[in-house]
């Protein structure tokens, strides 16, 4: 082989290694910021992995929400109609996050079952739902309780103000 031709072969398998090792740093970084979303249902039948990241998100259960007396720690049970999930989260909970309310939690499934969330995101208005927790309640028939008891009380509240 020409020692051109030799250098030029040289060049490309360098070329080809980069953007080889560029690739696999790129997939790898992606893969471990993929936050998959899970319902209550799936957690509860352990669909969802074991200390992976993952989001889940239901309606917080009427009566669920227990706060630690000394500390920031605060456990709730979220559902979708057809299974709860507790969730444990240390620090303040969102200002629109109350029963009742749509939520979505970031964090890691334990062994027990429980989601230890890093992160609550409420629902911003009365009127958004997260497009999963939307067709989780849907498929549940959770949401149209949901869409009742929000009519019921939007029409307590109008007469009310009358």
């Amino acid at each position: 082989m020409n020692p051109v031709r030799k250098k030029r072969l040289y060049i490309v398998l360098a070329i080809l290694c980069g953007v080889s090792i560029a690739v696999a740093l790129a997939l790898t970084a992606l893969q471990e910021n993929i936050n998959l979303f899970y319902t209550p249902s799936q957690i509860a039948n352990g669909e969802a992995p074991v200390d992976t990241r993952i989001r889940a998100g239901g309606l917080v259960e009427e009566g669920s929400v227990k706060r630690s007396a000394d500390t920031l720690e605060v456990d709730f049970v979220v559902t979708d109609g057809a299974h709860g999930v507790t969730i444990r989260y240390h620090g303040i909970l969102p200002d629109l996050f109350r029963e009742g309310q749509g939520i979505v939690a970031l964090g890691r499934v334990n062994e027990e079952g429980v989601l230890v969330a890093d992160e609550v995101l409420a629902k911003h208005d009365e009127n958004y739902m997260p497009p999963e927790v939307m067709q989780a309640l849907e498929k549940s028939g959770m949401m149209q309780q949901h869409n009742d008891a929000k009519a019921a009380k939007q029409g307590y509240q109008q007469e009310s103000a009358q």
